[in-house]
Parts: C-alpha cells; structure tokens; sequence
C-alpha cells in the first residue's frame, strides 16, 4: 500500500501544469466548447453518454447512486483541459438512460462493457465514485485487460464475506441511517457548514439525476466480490476516502488497501462521501497526477 497522503506522491499536490508527459493543456490554451451528450443504443436500453471526443487517452466515469453524469461536471471539464478523452454516463436507473419495457436490468458491469465496446475504447482509465467504485471493481474482475488503472473514490466495494457485511451494518445501522438526507449521509459536515452554495448545487443534481422510471429489479453484479478476489487485481488502483465519509472511512479504506496488492490510498481529512465534489481541485490534481503514470 501507497499513502498519497503521506506524500509519496507529491504530485498530487502540485499545479496540473506541473505533470509531465505532455497530458495538461498549457494555460493560454482556447476555451473547449461543451461536449454533447447523446444515447447508445444498446440491447435492451440506451445509455445517455457524454464523449469530448479526441485522440488522447480514455477516462471512464461511473456515478454515485446518489447522482449521474451531470454530477461529474468538474472533472470532465479538468480531465478534457489535460489532454484526455472523457466519457460519462448514466448507468440505467438513473438520468437519462433508459431501460427497454420489458427488459432485464442485467449487471452494469456488461452496460459499461457493451458501451466501450460500441466507443471501440482499446484501454482506458476507469474512475468510479460510491456505487460507481463498486461497478469499477466488479468490471475490473471480468475485464482487466481492458483498464489502463482504476480509481475507486469513497466506495464499500461491494465485497460481500460475512465479517465485511457485519462491519458495515454498524457503521450504517438500517433503517436509521437510511432516514437521513441523502446530502447528510453524502457530503461532509465540513462541506456542508462552509459551501452552501456547493451543497444546493449538489442537491439539485442529485434531485435531476432520478429516474422517472424506476428498475422494475435492481442491476445485480458479474462476479461475487470477496476479499480473495480482490487479492487477484494487478491493475495499478488508486483508492481515494473522506475522513468523515460515514461509508467508507478511512478504516474501510485500509482493508481495500491490505488486499489490492500496491493500491495506492489518498484521505483527504474533513471530506464526506463525496470528496469528488467537496475537494474538487485536490481531487483532479491527485487523480491526473496518478493517471500520468500510467
């Protein structure tokens, strides 16, 4: 295990324009126009996706069950500035992806496969946050010779042996936890006492990212997700938590880290469940820093 926090890699504290490699748009560079969003049409749904298009290096963004795409908008705009090329989609169930009638909900590790395989992305980065991270995690088990690296930002990971499942019914004890507001149990106090502004914007994204049809069944993992699988992963994986994340604290993060031989951990102290949003500019420097690597 790797501490970006303890500086080993002090990149991540470094001005995008400091990376090497020739992945970060020089400053006087013109201002982008605002990728469209479009759907792919695939068997049995259509996923609404966000491509910036371009010849640089793929990024892959999967959303929070809290959010969709639109709530990426900060880093696709950092990631696009850098040289990348970004896509962001709604998995089905959420914003603007749609589910055929009549079909089955299937695993959203085979969405996110069916549409890089319609995008005909060789290799790419992927970078989930939350239930994002735990589609991340289930995709690179079925498929890591597709990924150029994985960031997995504030997620339970799915796992599912039986210590890990006790451990996270005391922390997130039902139905109480559940009761709580969704920016209560997704963003930091911290946050939420300092940006008002930041809370609101959150909100109302969140609010735009429900469906209005529902999954008649929730979307069910490719693989059984265990401490032993973990321990095959080589893909090089940077795992990222909020000090006051009420999911995921930096404990949680730890027993990721033991597992995922030469995973790489970033703890950004006072941030919640959502440090994508609440520490934008630490986050995107620390996540190109860790994409220039690879």
């Amino acid at each position: 295990m790797t501490s970006l926090r303890a500086g080993a890699l002090a990149l991540a504290m470094a001005t995008a324009a400091s990376l090497t490699g020739g992945t970060v748009a020089r400053a006087q560079a013109p201002a982008l126009a605002e990728p469209q969003g479009t759907h792919a049409a695939l068997p049995g749904r259509r996923l609404w996706y966000v491509d910036t298009g371009g010849t640089g290096t793929p990024v892959v963004l999967l959303h929070a069950a809290s959010g969709s795409s639109a709530l990426w908008e900060r880093q696709v705009s950092a990631l696009r500035a850098a040289g990348y090329r970004v896509i962001a989609y709604d998995r089905i169930g959420w914003g603007r992806s749609e589910l055929d009638a009549g079909a089955e909900p299937g695993s959203a590790s085979d969405d996110l496969h069916a549409l890089v395989t319609l995008l005909r992305l060789e290799r790419f980065h992927l970078v989930g946050t939350a239930a994002g991270a735990i589609v991340a995690i289930d995709y690179t088990l079925s498929h890591p010779e597709r990924l150029r690296s994985v960031t997995a930002a504030n997620t339970v990971g799915g796992v599912q042996d039986a210590d890990y499942l006790a451990l996270s019914r005391r922390l997130r004890p039902s139905p109480q936890f559940d009761a709580l507001p969704v920016d209560v149990r997704e963003l930091g106090p911290s946050y939420r006492a300092t940006n008002p502004d930041g809370t609101a914007r959150w909100l109302a994204l969140s609010q735009q990212s429900r469906s209005a049809r529902p999954l008649p069944s929730p979307q069910t993992p490719r693989n059984r997700v265990t401490w032993e699988r973990l321990e095959s992963i080589r893909v090089p994986v940077l795992l990222v938590t909020g000090g006051a994340d009420l999911y995921a604290p930096p404990p949680v993060l730890r027993l990721f880290a033991a597992r995922i031989k030469g995973a790489e951990t970033f703890v950004v102290p006072e941030a919640g469940h959502s440090v994508f949003w609440e520490e934008t500019d630490l986050f995107n420097r620390t996540l190109l820093a860790f994409l220039a690597r690879y």
